[in-house]
């Protein structure tokens, strides 16, 4: 325990977003990592604070928090022979680019990405990662290092893929690992670097990349190492109508009876995408326990199809968001995404029934859950200070009212101040000691030079 703590008092905020019950519009205070008092509109601190910061020009949310995405994607942009199509179409075109990834790139894409999600305001990030070709086998300890330079919190994905073309499954052979070799890695990178008490930077979970690309003893074998030490699941689920078609095909089942006779059903697993589900496997899926990352630009831009959030939600299941890979978003920014959200969904279910607090609700808390914790997502007393504050002061809010609305609908993109584990990140919409157009150039470089050496 710090002898001499440190106060900070956010005060006075133009608006605040908790994702509790609790008032707050007085604002908050931190000592040294941690939120310590959420003051109602005119209390004063408890103790004395040291440093006050006027937030009455900003909205403050609790940091968002990211639960699905493809870091080393950010080196695939908007790639010509992968445009205008579907998921399965999409993946044939970009696996082979993908197999010439080296670990400068990753690192870079890592870099890049994680820049790209803080200055959105998202303060903790899963990232998928499913690509070992020879060279990569360190992948997840290159993320490692680049996630510990960035600040951010990090839930790390040992993703893996087994089924190559010549197994009946979906990737290139240069792309795919044995499965004692995967899994004595996932056995490996938990021991190395899995955190699991609040307050961690770095989890590591455990997340063969879908049905169609690992082995029934690979997804059986991952539960089984995810509950010996603990640690979640993750994999890619009834994302497309060719994926159940696949895995009726192949397994004789749909994407959830096979998942539960692996062994995943459980409350350990979160799902990426989920959209094609029945009436049926909803009820399971609340039943389990298993959570949703909402893909909502993703699903957009490969037609996949819309989740049933709704549904979902009243059967008991935790919905968190993400921005999915940058190659089919292709961005990494999570306050657009909230608003990709709230009018995916109103397509779906019109505009009375889902509001934009219902969506930073998913960013925040339901993320938060998604990822198996509690001491972030929430602006309450004892949680991480992990803060993003938002300016209004841009063309595109002039006129606006309601300013936790405007932050949304008028199309936020950044912001202006992000802190993580009480310690500001950003500064005045800038990353502190960070080179952004060295970092951009570089990046292009690598990026430029994956595509001219593809596999």
């Amino acid at each position: 325990m710090n002898s001499n703590p440190t106060r900070l008092w956010i005060k006075n905020p133009l608006e605040i977003f908790t994702a509790t019950d609790e008032c707050a519009k007085g604002g908050i205070v931190i000592e040294n990592n941690l939120i310590t008092e959420v003051l109602a509109s005119g209390k004063q601190p408890k103790l004395p604070v040291q440093n006050v910061f006027d937030a009455s020009n900003h909205v403050v949310l609790p940091g968002l928090v990211n639960t699905h995405h493809h870091f080393y994607q950010t080196l695939t942009r908007a790639v010509p022979k992968a445009l205008n199509k579907e998921l399965f179409e999409w993946l044939h075109a970009l696996y082979p680019v993908w197999a010439g990834l080296t670990p400068e790139m990753l690192y870079s894409a890592t870099e890049v990405a994680l820049a790209e999600l803080l200055l959105s305001g998202c303060t903790t990030s899963a990232d998928h990662h499913y690509l070992f070709p020879q060279g990569m086998e360190d992948a997840i300890d290159i993320e490692v290092e680049a996630a510990r330079s960035s600040g951010m919190r990090v839930t790390l994905a040992r993703g893996s893929m087994s089924l190559g073309k010549n197994q009946g499954g979906l990737p290139p052979q240069n792309t795919v690992q044995q499965e004692d070799i995967i899994l004595r890695d996932c056995e490996r990178l938990i021991q190395a670097y899995h955190e699991p008490q609040r307050g961690s930077f770095v989890q590591i979970a455990l997340a063969p990349c879908s049905p169609f690309s690992v082995s029934t003893y690979l997804m059986e074998e991952s539960a089984n190492l995810a509950k010996k030490y603990n640690a979640r699941l993750h994999t890619h689920l009834a994302e497309t109508k060719d994926e159940d078609s696949f895995c009726q095909k192949m397994f004789g089942l749909r994407p959830l009876d096979y998942l539960d006779k692996v062994g995943w059903v459980n409350n350990r697993t979160w799902l990426a995408h989920g959209i094609h589900f029945n009436d049926r496997e909803i009820s399971r899926i609340g039943d389990s326990g298993i959570g949703i990352a909402h893909c909502p630009t993703s699903n957009m831009m490969l037609a996949s199809g819309i989740c049933r959030t709704k549904e979902l939600e009243k059967a008991g299941v935790t919905i968190g968001l993400a921005v999915d890979g940058s190659a089919s978003n292709d961005a990494s920014n999570l306050i657009a995404e909230v608003r990709q959200a709230l009018y995916l969904q109103r397509l779906r279910y019109g505009a009375a029934n889902i509001s934009h607090q219902d969506v930073l609700s998913w960013a925040t808390k339901g993320s938060a859950q998604l990822l198996g914790r509690s001491d972030i997502g929430l602006l309450s007393a004892g949680c991480e200070a992990d803060i993003a504050l938002f300016k209004l002061d841009e063309l595109s809010f002039a006129g606006s009212h309601d300013p936790l609305a405007a932050l949304i609908l008028c199309q936020s993109q950044k912001a202006d101040r992000v802190m993580v584990a009480g310690k500001w990140l950003v500064e005045e919409g800038q990353i502190n000691s960070f080179d952004k157009n060295f970092i951009i150039e570089k990046h292009n470089g690598l990026a430029k030079s994956l595509l001219a050496h593809q596999h």
